[in-house]
């Protein structure tokens, strides 16, 4: 088993047609959980400010089956938007974080790097790169964000952490270690889970290591969006 994650039995990040970039219902996920032999799933889709489904999506995801020794559980992903943690997600769902009637876990995503003024893509953030931007300042500001992000809102999860660095053409040896432990602290404070994510091979193994020996929570996540990645790990998994 890889020294990257405990429990490749779970997948913590799976996708469904609530999702517009996705292609299975919830109830085909659940199908492949059970074919995977997981022991704990959890439903994932994206939201932003503007979305209205989560209701809908909650009451999918509770009406299903009960399978015997498999756990579903519930979050909804929403990107960081800015260098003070503002979450891409309707209030009232981020209000409902935990509580019975929410989802279990907001998954904070970093799609685009969260920059002062709002979310820069990573395009934009290249240019500002070669016009003399620091990249250690992106660093820092990626890292702040998510700690901030990680302070405002409820039960959270850091979705696959620094999958925005190589498309910027930073790598996660740049980050330093300090940042990497001031973000461990919050994340244990809060009770944050961590993914070790599949789809986008993050965060390395010095990264995950490091976390793992200061006390963070790691979970294993396909970030599936068809049935047939759902519980399916290669690069986690690998020695």
């Amino acid at each position: 088993m890889s020294r990257r994650v405990i429990g490749p039995d779970e997948d913590h990040h799976v996708h469904s047609t609530f999702s517009d970039d996705a292609v299975s219902t919830p109830a085909q996920n659940l199908a492949a959980a059970d074919r995977a032999a997981l022991r704990v799933v959890r439903m994932v889709d994206h939201v932003r400010e503007s979305t209205t489904y989560v209701p809908e999506f909650l009451a999918a995801v509770r009406a299903l089956p009960r399978i015997e020794g498999l756990t579903v559980l519930t979050g909804v992903e929403a990107k960081i938007l800015d260098a003070d943690g503002t979450v891409d997600a309707p209030p009232e769902v981020l209000a409902s974080i935990g509580e019975p009637h929410g989802a279990d876990r907001v998954l904070l995503a970093d799609h685009q790097v969260p920059g002062p003024d709002g979310p820069w893509s990573p395009h934009a953030t290249l240019q500002r790169i070669v016009d003399g931007l620091d990249p250690q300042d992106v660093i820092e500001m990626l890292l702040t964000a998510t700690i901030r992000a990680i302070q405002r809102v409820g039960p959270a999860q850091l979705a696959h952490p620094f999958s925005v660095l190589p498309k910027i053409g930073i790598s996660e040896d740049d980050v330093p270690d300090e940042l990497l432990d001031a973000l461990a602290d919050v994340a244990i404070a809060a009770g944050t889970l961590v993914e070790v994510n599949e789809k986008w091979q993050c965060p390395s193994t010095r990264v995950a290591d490091r976390w793992r020996a200061a006390g963070v929570q790691l979970v294993p996540s396909t970030d599936a969006h068809t049935e047939a990645d759902v519980g399916r790990y290669e690069w986690v998994c690998t020695a």
